[in-house]
């Protein structure tokens, strides 16, 4: 997990973003003020990652054999910004734009070492299981 970009531990994690000027910027910039963003936004736009980046940049403990696709998005926090990130459902028929989604931290990799690594990812808001918990509603 590269340090400073959300908060962590966490039942309820946030990214950290800055303030200067009434501007928010997110990673946070040094010397400006440290904001907190909102975790609920939603789905601006986004695509699917069907085959294993190049490495580097890329730096997934995976193979072009195990590499499993997901998604990128861009998620509009209301009054603040669009946050660039992953998000939890890889199948484009199960997201749309407009579609609410709730940040949380998922793992990304596994180092050499055994250190996992996480990262903030967007989530669904209303999936599976939250249906299931309102039952009858």
């Amino acid at each position: 997990m590269a340090g400073g970009l959300f908060t962590w531990p966490s039942d309820e994690p946030r990214l950290i973003g800055s303030e200067r000027d009434g501007v928010i910027s997110f990673p946070a910039r040094p010397g400006e003020q440290e904001h907190l963003l909102g975790r609920r936004g939603t789905l601006w736009s986004f695509t699917t990652q069907q085959f294993r980046p190049p490495s580097p940049p890329y730096d997934g403990q995976d193979t072009a054999e195990t590499f499993a696709p997901y998604a990128l998005g861009y998620v509009e926090l209301p009054g603040e910004l669009l946050v660039q990130g992953r998000l939890t459902e890889a199948d484009p028929a199960k997201l749309a734009i407009g579609q609410e989604m709730e940040l949380t931290v998922v793992p990304y990799t596994t180092r050499p070492d055994g250190t996992e690594v996480l990262t903030f990812a967007f989530m669904p808001v209303g999936g599976a299981d939250e249906q299931e918990q309102d039952g009858d509603a």
